[in-house]
């Protein structure tokens, strides 16, 4: 008489491959209106980026956004496209590849590294095929923003859901939350902003500019304005900064609610205003130079800045594909990898 013995399939074999995937928002395909558009719609329709009532939302992003605001943005989206598509998928694809080679060398062909965006192309849902086919069966995600927000992080974490929803084995899941005070991430912040004194001259005010969200949200419960908060102070207290030396601020609000303040576009106007001679503006919580950063800071506020009054405007690139950055990409996967793969 033979019985039949439970398998446990619930560890995988510890010769299983891991996969690290990288994770940032997202880009049109082109910088044309259709596509355009087909972005904008999939991403102003995420509930964790609009909370708006249904309806009343449907109504504003059907008839008054999506028929005018695309046409808006094809020539601001010309301006900076590469010849291998927009900065942040060009970026990416870079980060993508550093860290590999990084990887690589502590583990061989027991990881594999692949990059996804929450909105448009590539997807989540191709990530996850591509792993699935390369026989990954844990994953590492690490969303490329360094401030957790629930209408970022929180929403890669939903993509991810959905795109999984199709899989029958699952794969085993690791989610790196947040890394705003990572050591390794503050030092490469303050070793950017001293590169760049050292090559263009140091200005005479530091403004670090973060990307909004509507006040509602942080009363609500998300931690975003407190950690780019501590994110500045860190930053400052490395570089040296005297509390009159440096501002942060928020950038690119959108419709009538209050968002996070000070405006970027209004501190820089009120720093015109004033004759600076001088102003340093950099985005810590961007991974990757994209539109908000390379038109509407080096762009629409370095204009405003100087309207008012202000000169010699400088913007710090993001960390982007640089050594510090893919260090910090490095560390954060090596850290959150253990348990699950031997280095050779």
């Amino acid at each position: 008489m033979t019985t039949n013995q439970p398998l446990d399939n619930s560890q995988p074999a510890q010769t299983s491959k891991a996969g690290v995937l990288l994770v940032n928002l997202g880009t049109p395909d082109a910088p044309e209106r259709q596509a355009i558009r087909q972005y904008l719609k999939q991403f102003l329709s995420d509930r964790r980026v609009v909370e708006a009532p249904r309806l009343l939302w449907w109504l504003i992003l059907n008839l008054v956004i999506l028929p005018f605001r695309p046409k808006g943005l094809v020539s601001k989206y010309q301006q900076i496209w590469l010849k291998g598509g927009s900065p942040i998928k060009v970026i990416t694809e870079q980060q993508n590849h550093g860290l590999a080679q990084r990887l690589q060398a502590h583990f061989g062909d027991q990881v594999r590294v692949e990059h996804a965006m929450t909105y448009g192309n590539p997807s989540l849902a191709s990530a996850l095929d591509r792993f699935q086919a390369e026989g990954v069966e844990r994953i590492l995600v690490l969303p490329l923003y360094p401030q957790y927000s629930a209408t970022t992080t929180a929403a890669v974490w939903d993509a991810l859901t959905r795109a999984s929803a199709k899989i029958r084995n699952i794969p085993e899941i690791r989610f790196i939350k947040r890394y705003h005070l990572h050591p390794l991430y503050l030092q490469a912040l303050a070793d950017s902003i001293r590169s760049h004194w050292k090559q263009q001259g140091r200005q005479g005010f530091l403004l670090f500019s973060y990307h909004g969200i509507p006040k509602e949200y942080a009363l609500l419960g998300d931690p975003y304005p407190r950690e780019c908060e501590e994110t500045s102070q860190a930053v400052a207290d490395l570089l040296g900064l005297q509390p009159d030396q440096w501002k942060m601020s928020y950038q690119s609000r959108m419709g009538r609610a209050e968002w996070l303040t000070p405006y970027t576009d209004e501190t820089v106007t009120a720093l015109g205003k004033q004759k600076l001679q001088g102003l340093d503006v950099i985005c810590p919580g961007f991974a990757a130079d994209c539109l908000e950063t390379l038109e509407e800071i080096q762009e629409e506020n370095k204009e405003y800045f100087e309207h008012a009054g202000g000169r010699d405007f400088q913007y710090i690139p993001a960390l982007n594909a640089s050594e510090g950055h893919i260090d910090l990409l490095e560390n954060l996967a090596l850290e959150n990898l253990q348990g699950w793969l031997e280095r050779r």
